[in-house]
């Protein structure tokens, strides 16, 4: 299959123009046009569908475009084994994270790492909603959940330490908690579809927080909305550590149930498709996060 095709499609999906693939490739647009369309009649499918206003991507070519990553990036590792591969990342990175961990912790540093590597372009979601990585084309994603898909691969950024929380205002109002019991008693905040977590109080004696069995009377699904509401005084919830670690300095918050701790080990990975060939662009990213997040996360030190 034309390699060179396959570069000038891939550039033309995140470009959503063809021309200007073209143009970065060195191709005049009518050899741009004439290269897809035949790529298009090797496969047999439209790529892309063209109108006079606007380029996007056909189902055919959402399907298609992992492989064709796939395909360059092989390509890329054998030339790089030969002495022939860029030294350089270049090219567009598409990558997915929660929307609060992204502002907290990935916005502040990303200046560096677009200096550092000032031919790769970042494309980021933020959000707090799980993107498919395969049928949305990105290359990285964090994930603070085990990795089920059996197509994904993860490399472990920090540890997701969870801690119970609630304001200063709600414990004098409602009264502080002794044990994972009283909880029965209070107004909890949980995410959308939270599960049961294991607790392990002392003396090794095990209970759970599941807020499905308690007075859970606001659930929410936005990390950033969780913390406000609880630092607003709506009732207790469960939060990343990363997350509170800067209200529980200052007083905002106030830890709960401290002698209790979460016994699910939850892990902060940084998820890739699984493929034979981990892309520079890729690998030089997740070295840059463990390097400015993962081997001192701020909020251990906080």
């Amino acid at each position: 299959m034309d390699t060179d095709g396959l570069r000038l499609f891939v550039l033309a999906a995140e470009k959503l123009n063809i021309s200007a693939a073209g143009r970065e490739l060195g191709l005049a647009p009518a050899v741009a046009g004439a290269r897809l369309a035949k790529l298009e009649n090797a496969v047999g499918a439209d790529l892309l569908h063209r109108s006079t206003r606007k380029v996007s991507l056909s189902l055919e070519g959402a399907e298609f475009l992992p492989y064709a990553r796939e395909i360059l990036a092989q390509e890329d590792a054998g030339r790089a084994a030969l002495g022939m591969g860029q030294a350089t990342p270049r090219g567009t990175l598409r990558f997915t994270a929660p929307s609060t961990f992204a502002q907290l912790y990935i916005a502040p540093i990303l200046p560096d790492f677009l200096a550092r590597y000032p031919e790769l372009t970042l494309d980021m979601r933020l959000s707090d909603t799980v993107f498919d990585l395969i049928e949305g084309s990105f290359d990285l994603a964090i994930r603070n959940s085990a990795l089920a898909d059996t197509s994904l691969k993860g490399r472990k950024l920090a540890d997701d330490n969870r801690v119970l929380c609630a304001s200063p205002a709600y414990l004098e109002k409602h009264g502080v908690p002794r044990h994972p019991d009283d909880l029965g008693q209070h107004q909890l905040i949980a995410f959308k579809n939270q599960v049961a977590r294991p607790l392990i109080g002392p003396h090794g004696r095990n209970t759970v927080f599941d807020p499905a069995q308690s007075g859970c009377r606001l659930i929410v699904d936005d990390g950033l909305t969780h913390k406000r509401v609880t630092m607003a005084g709506a009732g207790i919830s469960m939060n990343s550590l990363w997350s509170v670690a800067a209200e529980l300095a200052s007083g905002e918050l106030v830890q709960v149930l401290p002698d209790y701790k979460l016994a699910d080990r939850s892990v902060i990975w940084l998820v890739y498709p699984k493929s034979n060939v981990l892309s520079l662009k890729v690998r030089v990213f997740m070295d840059f996060l463990i390097e400015r997040i993962g081997k001192a996360p701020g909020w251990r030190r906080d």
